[in-house]
């Protein structure tokens, strides 16, 4: 018999979690360097776009903390870090991953030969340093990407810091 989809679904599917877990991830981390960088900026209207981009990026990760409860999983550990090195670490590892996609694509945009193998090789290394990071935060507990619950409480743990951190 064919499935009804009149009603909601009563959670989250699993493609859907993750990326919620990636723009959460993202934002959070984000949030925190936004919160950071304004308290040294000066100029009114730098300062003004920066609150601006700071409360839209609030309000963008509480939306989205709405729908954790809705995860495939929702048994949570709520074990909390106290020190910076998860953040630093995840950073890092959003830099590498917007590297990568973004030699990824100016690799396609591409015609001359020898500036597409600089790009390549360039490629290849960030994907390597992407490795070698994402290897570093799995093995410390940073990312624990084989269980959905712990890295999920890590987003929520992140975001409520980025969240309460002063600007």
């Amino acid at each position: 018999m064919e499935q009804s989809y009149s009603r909601s679904p009563q959670h989250l599917a699993w493609h859907e979690t993750m990326e919620i877990h990636e723009l959460v991830a993202f934002q959070s981390i984000g949030l925190i360097k936004l919160k950071k960088a304004y308290r040294e900026i000066t100029d009114p209207e730098l300062k003004d776009l920066y609150r601006q981009s700071i409360n839209g990026i609030s309000k963008n990760i509480r939306e989205l903390l709405h729908f954790y409860p809705m995860a495939p999983k929702p048994e949570r550990n709520d074990e909390e870090r106290n020190d910076n090195l998860p953040f630093y670490s995840g950073d890092l590892l959003g830099l590498t991953k917007t590297s990568v996609r973004n030699y990824a694509i100016a690799i396609t945009e591409t015609a001359t030969p020898s500036l597409r193998n600089v790009l390549t090789q360039q490629l290849l290394r960030a994907i390597d340093t992407h490795t070698k990071i994402y290897n570093y935060m799995y093995k410390r507990g940073y990312y624990p990407s084989y269980n959905l619950n712990k890295l999920l409480n890590n987003d929520v743990n992140i975001a409520n810091k980025a969240l309460s951190t002063p600007m």
